[in-house]
């Protein structure tokens, strides 16, 4: 399995030469070469998790695809006939077994409302919580995509995170609200949170890979 990240939150999963994408939003360039694409999993309803714009150009490619997602995507882009999923649900799709967990976003502020969110193991591997610190409970994780900025974000938060996951791996996402050294900064600690339980960090930048 190759798990590529892109800007932002997105993510690009490939196996068995097959094609699942997380969370496609408005900080990521158009994405391409999706031929081969099984599926789409959107976390939650926020624009930098996915937008029409980037569905427009994924529909051209691949205009079948199924999308999995909360009900307020889902009534978004009902044209599409979106799967609502809840925490506990299991999909298979092609090569992928999707697990999915938490319910919903982390606390912004007292005066925005909290939207529903859910978190996605792929593969019994790869934990993305999207907007969240949702522990997948029983699940030992090979490899965590940790969330490393944003507004809802505070660093010790996201770093407790990890210690509670022990990923055996882990690699930083969400990261494109930050500056350069903020974001350097960042991952530094996320690289010190995962090294406490024997894992290692890999501060992977857009277009970068981890073959699993």
């Amino acid at each position: 399995m190759r798990i590529t990240k892109h800007e932002h939150a997105a993510l690009r999963v490939d196996a068995e030469g097959r094609t699942l994408l997380i969370d496609p939003g408005s900080f990521t360039s158009p994405l391409s070469d999706l031929h081969t694409l099984d599926a789409i999993v959107i976390t939650h309803e926020h624009a930098d998790h996915w937008t029409p714009e980037q569905l427009a150009r994924i529909f051209t490619a691949a205009p079948d695809v199924p999308i999995y997602t909360t009900a307020a995507v889902a009534t978004a882009i009902e044209d599409h006939l979106p799967a609502v999923v809840l925490p506990g649900d299991v999909i298979e799709v092609g090569p992928f077994t999707l697990r999915f967990f938490g319910g919903a976003h982390e606390q912004i502020h007292s005066s925005l409302p909290i939207v529903d969110n859910v978190g996605v193991l792929v593969n019994d591997e790869l934990y993305y919580p999207g907007d969240s610190y949702a522990v997948p409970e029983g699940v030992a994780v090979g490899t965590l995509a940790v969330p490393v900025g944003g507004p809802w974000l505070r660093l010790g938060d996201a770093m407790d995170f990890v210690l509670d996951v022990k990923p055996t791996r882990a690699f930083g996402t969400h990261d494109m609200t930050l500056s350069v050294t903020g974001r350097r900064m960042h991952l530094s600690r996320l690289q010190w949170a995962t090294e406490q339980n024997g894992g290692s960090f890999h501060p992977l930048d857009p277009g970068d890979s981890l073959e699993i």
